[in-house]
Order: C-alpha cells, then sequence, then structure tokens
C-alpha cells in the first residue's frame, strides 16, 4: 500500500466516518479526504475531525485520491461512477462499502473508465444507528469483509484493497459477486425481512409485552428504511428465494402444530437448535462471538 498517498471517503454516515476515521488511526500517514452531498454533513465533519480535509464538490474530493471509498445508500452508487469519471486519474482504485454486489459491479464495469480499477468490499459492521456522530475508530476492528472479483478485476488493485481492510483490522475473504450475494441474501437481507414481518405481524399494544426474546430476535428491525430498501431492491433474486424457502419452513411448522403432530415438531425444532449450536461453536472458533 505503498503507493495510496490519498484516501477519499464518499459518504459520512455511521460507515463512512468510522472508515476515515479507522484510517486516521491505522495509517496515520495516509491524508484522507472526505465528501458528503449535504453541507452540513460538510460542517459538522470538520468540526468533528472526521478527516483530514472535507471538500464541497465531489471532483474537488476524487482528483487526486489513490482508493476511493464510497459509503453511501447503494442506489447512489451509479451516478456517483458516472460523476467521478471525468475527475479521477489513471490508477485509481474504486471500491465501496455495499451490502450487494451484482449491480455495483455491472455499474462500475459499464461507468468508470478503464484506467481506473473496481475492487467491492462489504465490511460487516456496523449498527442500527446511522449518521456521522456514531462514528468510531475501531468500529471495524474484529469485523469480517468480503471482497468481490470478477474475471477482468486487476490483481494488484484486488491486493492493494485486500490490504487496505487487513491493515484496519477486518479479517478479508473472497467471494464472487453472484455467491455474495446469493449467501448475504440469506443470512443478512432475510433476516432482516423476518425480522421486520415479525414486527409488522403484531399490534402495537401487544408488543409492549415482548420479552427480551423478541427484542433480541427484532432487533435488526430498526435498521433505517432508506438503507434497507437500497439492499432489498439490489437483490431481489436472492430475497424473493429467501423468503419462499422461509415460508416452506415455516408451513412445516404450521402443518405440524395444525395436525398435533409432536414427532414432526420435534423434530424441526431439534434439527435448528443442533444447526444453531454448530453455528456458535464454528463463530467461537473464528473468534467472532465476543
Amino acid at each position: 500500500m505503498k503507493h495510496l498517498n490519498q484516501i477519499t471517503v464518499i459518504g459520512l454516515g455511521l460507515l463512512g466516518a468510522s472508515v476515515a476515521l479507522s484510517v486516521r488511526r491505522a495509517l496515520g500517514k495516509v491524508r484522507v479526504v472526505g465528501y458528503s452531498h449535504r453541507d452540513s454533513t460538510r460542517q459538522k465533519a470538520r468540526q468533528q475531525g472526521v478527516a483530514d480535509a472535507v471538500e464541497d464538490t465531489l471532483d474537488a474530493a476524487v482528483a487526486q485520491a489513490d482508493l476511493v471509498i464510497l459509503a453511501t445508500p447503494i442506489r447512489t452508487f451509479e451516478g456517483y461512477f458516472k460523476e467521478m469519471a471525468e475527475h479521477l486519474k489513471a490508477g485509481a482504485i474504486v471500491t465501496d462499502v455495499g451490502s450487494t454486489k451484482k449491480a455495483v459491479h455491472h455499474w462500475a464495469a459499464r461507468c468508470l473508465p478503464k484506467q481506473v480499477h473496481f475492487v467491492g468490499s462489504h465490511p460487516i459492521a456496523g449498527s442500527e444507528k446511522q449518521g456521522l456522530d456514531y462514528g468510531r475508530d475501531d468500529l471495524l476492528i474484529g469485523a469480517r469483509c468480503i471482497l468481490t472479483r470478477t474475471k477482468t478485476t486487476c490483481a494488484a488493485a484486488f491486493g492493494t484493497v485486500q490490504a487496505f481492510w487487513a491493515a484496519l483490522g477486518c479479517s478479508v475473504e473472497t467471494m464472487t459477486p453472484a455467491a455474495h450475494d446469493r449467501t448475504l441474501g440469506m443470512v443478512s437481507h432475510l433476516p432482516h425481512l423476518t425480522a421486520a414481518s415479525l414486527v409488522n405481524a403484531n399490534r402495537l399494544e401487544d408488543l409492549y409485552s415482548a420479552g427480551k426474546g423478541f427484542m433480541d430476535t427484532s432487533r435488526v428491525a430498526s435498521g433505517p428504511a432508506n438503507i434497507w430498501m437500497d439492499i432489498l431492491l439490489t437483490n431481489p433474486q436472492a430475497c424473493v428465494q429467501g423468503i419462499d424457502k422461509l415460508i416452506a419452513q415455516l408451513q412445516r411448522f404450521r402443518t405440524a402444530i395444525e395436525k398435533g403432530d409432536e414427532k414432526q415438531l420435534e423434530k424441526l425444532l431439534n434439527q435448528a437448535r443442533q444447526k444453531r449450536e454448530q453455528l456458535i461453536e464454528y463463530k467461537l472458533e473464528k473468534k467472532e462471538l465476543f
């Protein structure tokens, strides 16, 4: 990463601000430039010292960047790719922090010039909170970061991005864009849909009687609607398939309960319990549970 003199972060919400702060912590010699389309966010970022400089225009923010990180809602990426294309220097690398990847790779291939390299990134870190005020320089320490590449991805650029996230404290792994969207559709996007559906299935007055189990189960439903709408609409196939699989499992429970089939009900509950125990063992071994 010796050639990284300037890193530009576009979007200064929770994750963008945390990336900028993490770079300042871990890569002290690298100049960090921030940009937000909101003037109020830019002013606050300057006051809080999130970056070495916060530019008022996108072209000024990216002109000298060696690495550009998009940390805005996913469906804004295409527009940003188009807008920044003519201002990026040859050899610059563009990456992102988006939760879906097939659409992003497609937009990058179509909009970015050939002398600019795109590598997909998905650091799995965050919270239900959003906004600059919640940015932390330790948010990425210990987080998994999935990098996505295609047959045309520049190997050198991929290596730089891989080293970058590792330097911030992430555990890095690689997937294809399709594998990423399929997997995250089941283990991230479907849980959000399930939690939202669970909350919406209840009357508000009944929710007041909920205990800790319900609060744990429905936690991710507190995520910001605009962010999650972008995620769901840029990964429709995996989300629809996941919903169908969940409905099939619920139908199995419904049938067993309706028929009073204790044997089948016990089988389904034990299957889930044992699978989750295996998951916990794996996560403890990988030190991903604290």
